[in-house]
C-alpha cells in the first residue's frame, strides 16, 4: 500500500513537474512562439523592404501616364557609380566629416566623463547642461546655428569682429562649409559620447584605483594603464555606434549648406536624396542605397570584430 502512494506521488511529482517545465523561459519551443511575431514583424518592416530596394536596383524605371514602366537593366546601374562624380565627391566629404567628427566627439566626450566621473555635489544640473544640445531637433539645431554662423549678422562673425578680423563666410565658401557642418555635428552629438562614457567609468572597480594609488602610480599612469585599456569596449561600442551615424547624416548638411558651395558638403545621404528624389532616378538610386548599407555593414562588422578582440584582450 505504502509503494503504490509512493509510486503514484512520485507520478503526480513528474507531472507536475512537466506542467511547470512546458513554458519555462529555458523551452526551446516557449522561445519561438514568443519570439515567432517579433521576427515576423521584423521581416515585414526590413526584409522585405531592402529586398524590394535590391530588385529595383537591377531596373530602370521611368513613369509614363501615371504609371511607372520597369525595364530591366542589369548591372547598369552598378557600373554607373563609378562614374557619378557627385557620388564620388559625396564618398570624400562623408569619409572626412566621419573621420573629424566621430574623432571630435569621442575626445571631448571622453574628457568631460573625466573631469565629471567624480564630481558629486551638483551632478544632476551638469549633467543636464551637458545633454541639452542632443535633446534639440535636428531643425531646431539648423535654424540656430544658421542664425550663429550668419555672415551679415551672425553672432560668430560679431565675435571676432570685436577682435578686430574680417567677416567669415561659415557657410557660403568652401574652405570653411564643410568645418563649419563639422562643428555643428561635434555641438549636437558629443553628449551622446559623453553619457556613454560616463557611464563606463562610473560602472568601473574603485578597488583598482585605490590599489594603484597605493603603488604610487600617478594621474597620467592610471589613465593610460588602468582607465584607458578597461574602457577599451565601451569605446569600440561608441565609435561604431557614432560612425555608422556619421556616414547618415544629413540634416544638418540639408539644413545648413544644401550641400553646397558646389559640392564642398556633399555627403552620401545628401547624394542619394538627389538623386532619388529631385531627379527622380528610381532604380540608379536603389544601387546607391545598396552600395552605402553594404558600406556600412561592412563597417559595423569591422566594429564588431573589433569589439570582440577588445572583449577578449589580457
Amino acid at each position: 500500500m505504502e509503494g503504490s502512494v509512493s509510486a503514484s506521488g512520485q507520478i503526480a511529482a513528474s507531472s507536475a513537474t512537466g506542467r511547470e517545465s512546458y513554458g519555462a523561459p529555458d523551452d526551446p519551443l516557449w522561445r519561438w512562439v514568443t519570439l515567432s511575431p517579433a521576427l515576423l514583424m521584423m521581416l515585414l518592416l526590413s526584409v522585405l523592404p531592402l529586398a524590394n530596394l535590391f530588385l529595383t536596383s537591377f531596373y530602370s524605371v521611368s513613369w509614363s501616364g501615371g504609371r511607372a514602366v520597369w525595364a530591366p537593366a542589369g548591372l547598369v546601374n552598378y557600373a554607373a557609380l563609378a562614374r557619378d562624380d557627385l557620388l564620388r565627391a559625396g564618398v570624400v566629404n562623408t569619409l572626412i566629416f566621419a573621420v573629424f567628427a566621430v574623432g571630435g566627439q569621442m575626445l571631448l566626450g571622453f574628457i568631460l566623463a573625466l573631469l565629471c566621473v567624480r564630481v558629486t555635489s551638483g551632478r544632476v544640473l551638469y549633467r543636464t547642461i551637458f545633454i541639452l544640445p542632443i535633446l534639440i531637433p535636428g531643425i531646431v539645431v539648423g535654424a540656430m546655428w544658421k542664425l550663429l554662423l550668419n555672415f551679415d549678422f551672425g553672432l560668430a562673425n560679431q565675435i571676432i569682429g570685436l577682435a578686430g578680423f574680417d567677416p567669415v563666410n561659415w557657410l557660403g565658401a568652401k574652405e570653411t562649409a564643410l568645418a563649419s557642418v563639422i562643428l555643428v555635428d561635434i555641438w549636437h552629438w558629443t553628449p551622446f559620447c559623453f553619457l556613454l562614457f560616463l557611464a563606463g567609468l562610473e560602472s568601473l572597480p574603485r578597488d583598482i584605483y585605490e590599489a594603484t594609488r597605493i603603488d604610487g602610480a600617478t594621474i597620467w599612469q592610471e589613465l593610460v594603464y588602468v582607465t584607458l585599456p578597461m574602457m577599451l569596449p565601451t569605446i569600440v561600442v561608441t565609435f561604431a555606434f557614432r560612425l555608422i551615424l556619421a556616414f547618415k547624416v544629413f540634416d544638418e548638411v540639408y539644413l545648413l549648406t544644401g550641400g553646397g558651395p558646389g559640392t564642398a558638403t556633399e555627403v552620401l545621404s545628401f547624394t542619394l536624396y538627389q538623386r532619388f528624389f529631385r531627379e527622380d532616378k528610381t532604380g540608379y538610386g536603389a544601387a546607391m542605397s545598396m552600395s552605402i548599407i553594404f558600406l556600412v555593414c561592412i563597417l559595423l562588422i569591422f566594429a564588431l570584430s573589433a569589439r570582440r578582440r577588445a572583449g577578449t584582450a589580457p
